[in-house]
């Protein structure tokens, strides 16, 4: 899955760019979203953008980190 398409993802359950949301809710499996966000979280061009926290609801294994909710910045559109 590309950098776009989770952005897409992202928005389409958002509304926008800087909100949070949970992973659950981008309608990926588990296992397919630990390796994508593992992956973006480990390239510091794409990492900057993304924040991930850990709260109530399902947790996700990103980097070894128990995560269930992202938000992105819009500035991230400089790198689509």
């Amino acid at each position: 899955m590309t950098l776009r398409e989770i952005v897409d993802k992202y928005l389409a359950v958002s509304g926008g760019y800087g909100k949070t949301v949970p992973l659950s809710s981008l309608g990926l499996a588990r296992k397919d979203a630990e390796h994508i966000f593992s992956a973006f979280d480990e390239d510091y061009n794409i990492s900057r953008y993304f924040h991930f926290q850990c709260a109530a609801g399902a947790d996700y294994e990103i980097n070894g980190f128990p995560q269930s909710h992202l938000s992105i910045d819009a500035e991230i559109q400089s790198i689509l």
